[in-house]
């Protein structure tokens, strides 16, 4: 894995930032204390440069994601997506070394901390990052004091504070106007000419054309072309796996806001326009809690959330941080979010619906849109998985091309929550099946750790209450969500519809994960035929059983599908219950090659070069 430039504290210099919070180069050394500041002030500032050398870094990482795309290199890409993902955990652990290098026993003084936060609460006042900022700070405080639940004096969590609302600037932007008789051709030839690539456009007429009948046909829905103002576009390209994004809006003269995001595919032969997505819909699954981080790089990001969310409105500000790849900063928000969502409303924490779990607990509190998972001090039979192994699992997801086909667990640990806010018989069951995880305080339930996931109604489920036409569509999808799967490397494991969930766009999810593996992990066999009716009445195989081998003529028998969903799954996908068919993935993963899954519509494509003239 190639290593991210600029490690932590190697040359104990911070940068001064400016009003934005960037960066203006190396200062004096953190270790020691100017003429007139304090201990405290030079505390916050050593903190203070400590996010902007992490801000720095993750930046010099994100921009090679450009180099990827024009070179084809998408298995760079994914190095990079990892190396990214630890670089806040390796800046926290390193600050918190230096700042036990600087103060010694006084370490964990609360006192001194009080002030520290006072200081760097005053030199980062003007930033943009405001609370992007303050959560590094938290980090580190709440790692240094083991804190459980929230200590507002040394951390930052103000649950009645709403930080998008006091984000009046605009992102750096691209604006094009459309006045007088300029057509909106000679604004895509200005725009494709503007966010261009060494490797040149494959046909740069035909991109142009299909950008101008879209913008014509999507525009009707404010009136037409005429009624359109001007195009604007985040200066930054947005890259999440083999694609790249041009990501703005269009605006009417009634200031009405249209989505309106460019996919680029770099096809070997140059660059093309590959889609165009104008749906609030669209958009918001191509930002989904299934899909991989992007790679754009913002100088600032809280402003970026503000332009984002006028495309998706009722996507979550937690989600679009962690999907923008400052999946911290998304942790604060939904933690923001849902314990203020705690203070207004009055219902109880419940089981959550669907088959009890093996190996997790699973919870969520009916008013609020997630679940929370905790896991089991001890799992049932046949379960063989020990709670390491659950744990990387997670790891592997949240590292992992999600592909739009598994859900994003946020990790959280020591929260406090009010005992009575939990129905009592759930309360038994966490103080009973996890009590290593789970224990009472006073009147407080302490939670030392879980998962929260985006809630989804468990297949199975919604099977049995759903339409015959939405249950054909899940089963398609759910056939089509195991290949997605596989084209990334994933083997479910455990194909059990209880372990997939649908989401309210009726698309399908897998969220179960502790069976889950690589399909170039796994020995994909065919059933052996028997040699005599005795060998075929036996209940126990006649034949050896590897501790990786995989039999896929077997699926059929246990995904848990009535006769008539099964005939439908097998019309579409019966190759997936064929070891042809994973050992061909297995082999073209091993050969390096990466199957794209695409995260638009196929209707949403452009036609081939020369279709359009």
């Amino acid at each position: 894995m190639q290593r991210v430039r600029g490690r932590p504290d190697r040359q104990h210099v911070t940068r001064t930032k400016d009003r934005h919070g960037g960066s203006q180069g190396p200062r004096q050394n953190l270790n020691e204390v100017t003429a007139g500041e304090s201990l405290a002030a030079m505390c916050a500032r050593t903190i203070r440069g400590g996010f902007a050398r992490y801000n720095a870094d993750f930046r010099d990482v994100t921009r090679r994601a450009r180099r990827c795309f024009e070179e084809m290199d998408w298995q760079a890409g994914r190095i990079d997506g990892v190396a990214r993902i630890d670089l806040y955990e390796d800046h926290v652990s390193s600050k918190i070394e230096t700042l036990r290098g600087v103060l010694g026993d006084r370490i964990d003084d609360h006192e001194l901390w009080k002030e520290i936060k006072e200081e760097f609460d005053d030199q980062i006042r003007d930033y943009v990052d405001l609370e992007f900022t303050k959560t590094y700070f938290s980090s580190i405080t709440r790692r240094i004091f083991g804190t459980v639940g929230i200590d507002t004096e040394v951390e930052f969590i103000a649950l009645d504070y709403r930080p998008m609302e006091s984000i009046q600037r605009e992102p750096p932007l691209n604006v094009y106007e459309l006045y007088g008789n300029r057509a909106p051709r000679d604004v895509f030839l200005q725009l494709l000419d503007e966010y261009s690539y060494t490797v040149g456009w494959q046909d740069l007429r035909h991109s142009v054309t299909f950008l101008d009948r879209q913008l014509a046909h999507y525009s009707r829905r404010l009136g037409g072309v005429e009624s359109i103002a001007r195009l604007e576009f985040i200066k930054p390209v947005f890259y999440q796996n083999s694609r790249a994004y041009i990501v703005g809006r269009v605006v009417a003269h009634d200031s009405s806001i249209l989505p309106f995001v460019i996919a680029l595919n770099n096809t070997g032969a140059g660059i093309s326009v590959d889609a165009v997505l104008t749906s609030s819909a669209d958009v918001s699954m191509l930002f989904g809690f299934t899909r991989s981080y992007f790679h754009v790089d913002l100088e600032t990001v809280a402003d970026a959330v503000v332009f984002l969310r006028t495309l998706m409105p009722h996507k979550p500000v937690a989600e679009i941080f962690t999907v923008l790849g400052r999946a911290k900063q998304g942790k604060t928000e939904r933690y923001r979010s849902f314990f203020r969502h705690l203070q207004q409303s009055t219902d109880q924490v419940v089981e959550a619906p669907g088959d009890k779990g093996m190996v997790m607990l699973v919870f969520t509190l009916p008013s609020y849109d997630v679940v929370f998972k905790i896991i089991r001090d001890r799992f049932a039979y046949p379960k063989t998985v020990a709670r390491k192994d659950v744990l990387k699992k997670y790891q592997l997801v949240f590292k992992h091309d999600r592909a739009g086909r598994l859900v994003d667990a946020q990790e959280f640990r020591m929260l406090r929550f009010r005992k009575d806010r939990f129905e009592p018989k759930l309360l038994e069951a966490l103080l009973t099946d996890a009590s290593n995880t789970c224990k009472i305080e006073d009147d407080r339930l302490v939670i030392n750790h879980l998962y929260i996931e985006r809630r989804m109604a468990p297949l199975n489920l919604y099977l049995r209450e759903a339409a015959p036409l939405d249950a054909r569509a899940a089963i398609l999808d759910y056939g089509q969500a195991i290949r997605d799967l596989s084209a990334t490397n994933i083997f479910p494991g455990d194909l059990l519809l209880k372990n997939f969930g649908v989401t309210r766009n009726g698309r399908v999810i897998f969220y179960d994960y502790d069976e889950l593996c690589l399909v170039t992990e796994c020995n994909f066999r065919e059933l052996p035929q028997p040699a005599s009716i005795e060998e075929e009445m036996q209940a126990e195989a006649w034949f050896y059983v590897g501790e990786d081998d995989v039999f896929p003529e077997q699926f059929a028998s246990f995904l848990g599908l009535e006769p008539e969903h099964l005939e439908i799954f097998l019309e579409a996908h019966s190759d997936l219950l064929t070891a042809a068919y994973w050992r061909d993935m297995k082999e073209r993963h091993l050969a390096g090659e990466v199957p794209e899954v695409l995260p638009y519509r196929p209707s949403l494509i452009a036609p081939p070069p020369g279709s359009l003239d």
